[in-house]
């Protein structure tokens, strides 16, 4: 049974990179993004991602200052992490955490502080 009824948001790659951005500063116009996105990024394609993003209903555009628009997150970074671990979950693992886990836990990505963090968040959640 699901832990939530909360619709879950899933981002592609793009969308997500523009989402940092819209989170870091809060309130951005497309020229925001370009500027803070470190690598090259044509203007109309942050605009498409943008309007992309305003009709999935993760932005809101706000109020128009000059020529541009400036945009909101509707979508908490959470919200996206969440929705976008679900999708993982299930495409690669068959719907299983546990499989998730071990196999991140067994990766070469993961250190022993890393390791050492999920013990400690493990026995709060046992705790509690």
């Amino acid at each position: 049974m699901p832990r939530s009824s909360k619709k879950l948001v899933e981002l592609t790659k793009c969308e997500a990179e523009v989402m940092d951005v819209v989170w870091e500063k809060e309130s951005v116009t497309v020229n925001d993004v370009v500027e803070a996105i470190d690598r090259d990024l044509a203007y109309t394609t942050v605009m498409t991602t943008m309007k992309i993003l305003e009709d999935k209903k993760i932005v809101r555009r706000g109020e128009k200052i000059g020529r541009a628009f400036t945009y909101t997150a509707k979508v908490s970074r959470d919200q996206v992490r969440e929705g976008m671990l679900k999708s993982l979950t299930d495409q690669l693992f068959g719907g299983s955490a546990k499989s998730l886990v071990l196999s991140l836990l067994q990766s070469d990505a993961v250190s022993v502080d890393d390791i050492e963090a999920v013990r400690k968040a493990a026995a709060k959640l046992e705790d509690s």
